[in-house]
């Protein structure tokens, strides 16, 4: 049995992108990119206004009350191809481009307008109200970074640099296998007393998607050998990564790793020294990487969040520093002293305070969702008081 840290060290060094693809910008939400994204243009494209208004000559404001004739109009886009002469100003609006002459902006609320004559009242203010060329980035500067996951922001970034495309790592392909002969689609188990809806499988996918990884098979299997090695051929042919649920332990029929026997699978960690999640396993059989996650609910998606994120996040050039990005946060609640095993407690983070869920519970459910973050306590540490610094780590 291994620590923590060493499963995700075996993962990080495993972990390799698949390939790169280039893809339209619209395309291209939650892709990580293979290459930066370099500007093509300036922005702002020109010295352009900040503010609805009038540009002026700073010369033409030396004493108040000024009265400036007004000879043309700048919009965005368009803007006014004449100079400004002294005694004289052009309306503008925010985002057009400063006239020649211009060196600022009166803001509208300080113009009291007579048909083509704009009256300053008095003092304008310091602020000239110029964004300047070039102010955000230039043309050849790097927006993003190879590495960084297409968020809105990024996406907003990219475009605005005038990138039509950009080039991004393959997605992973990951199929999901739920074992147990209780498992049954949720809708349907009021209909028989012992069955149990697949819950643990859905949230681990949709996290998988998350990621970055497309989902591409998704079966739910009984603890019966030949169908499962069915299953497992038909996840190897369609995928890169195929995620196990359940039957990681050591029953009679705990059939998940004997699956992959005969398709060549090379242990890579067997036990985790943490809790929950002990039974998680990862391998490789051929080409493929295979995951095996608990099959109680919150076990199963703690253990995703804690090494699936980090597998797929590799797959796509990144870190696993980027999927496990812990933070600190003030205890709310105290904690008792830790055993030989890493504990990863749910709790809810707000105000920068971590409180405890009731009920921990590797098969609690509904305080699942009501957490947001995973409190990491090392093993062997001594009871923690509340108001210390923890390491927390969001759920989503």
């Amino acid at each position: 049995m291994i620590s923590f840290d060493e499963a995700i060290a075996i993962i990080g060094s495993t972990a390799m992108p698949l390939g790169t693809e280039t893809i339209a910008l619209g395309a291209a939400v939650g892709r990580v990119l293979a290459e930066p994204v370099i500007a093509s243009i300036d922005s702002p494209r020109a010295d352009v206004s900040a503010m609805d208004g009038y540009a002026v000559r700073s010369a033409d404001l030396c004493s108040y009350p000024a009265s400036l004739r007004i000879v043309g109009e700048s919009l965005p886009g368009r803007g006014w191809g004449g100079k400004l002469d002294p005694g004289t100003c052009v309306r503008i609006f925010t985002g057009a481009p400063l006239p020649a002459g211009a060196d600022r902006i009166v803001i509208q609320e300080q113009v009291r307008r007579e048909g083509d004559t704009a009256n300053i009242d008095s003092g304008a203010g310091p602020a000239t109200w110029v964004r300047p060329q070039g102010r955000d980035f230039r043309s050849g500067d790097e927006i993003l970074p190879a590495g960084r996951r297409l968020d809105p922001s990024a996406l907003i970034a990219a475009a605005g640099a005038d990138a039509a495309e950009v080039k991004a790592f393959d997605r992973p392909r990951v199929a999901m296998l739920a074992t147990g002969d209780e498992l049954v689609a949720p809708g349907e188990a009021r209909t028989a007393l012992l069955a149990v809806p697949d819950s643990a499988s859905l949230g681990v996918a949709a996290l998988a998607e998350q990621w970055g990884a497309q989902v591409v098979g998704h079966r739910r299997t009984p603890d019966d050998l030949e169908q499962l090695r069915s299953a497992a051929d038909e996840a190897m042919a369609s995928a890169d990564v195929i995620v196990v649920i359940g039957g990681a332990s050591v029953g009679e029929r705990d059939f998940a790793k004997v699956i992959f026997e005969p398709l060549g699978l090379e242990l890579l960690f067997s036990k985790i020294s943490i809790r929950p999640g002990k039974p998680a396993w990862f391998g490789r059989a051929g080409e493929k990487l295979v995951l095996g996650l608990p099959g109680n609910p919150t076990s199963a998606l703690v253990t995703a969040r804690l090494l699936l994120a980090p597998l797929i996040a590799g797959m796509q050039g990144q870190s696993a520093d980027q999927a496990l990005a812990w933070e600190p946060a003030r205890l709310a609640t105290p904690l008792r002293e830790c055993d030989q095993r890493e504990t990863f407690h749910r709790a809810v983070l707000k105000g920068g305070q971590a409180s405890l869920a009731d009920f921990q519970e590797s098969h609690a459910q509904k305080a699942l969702a009501e957490a947001n973050v995973l409190l990491r306590q090392p093993a062997h540490s001594p009871p923690i008081a509340a108001g210390e610094t923890v390491q927390v780590l969001r759920l989503a």
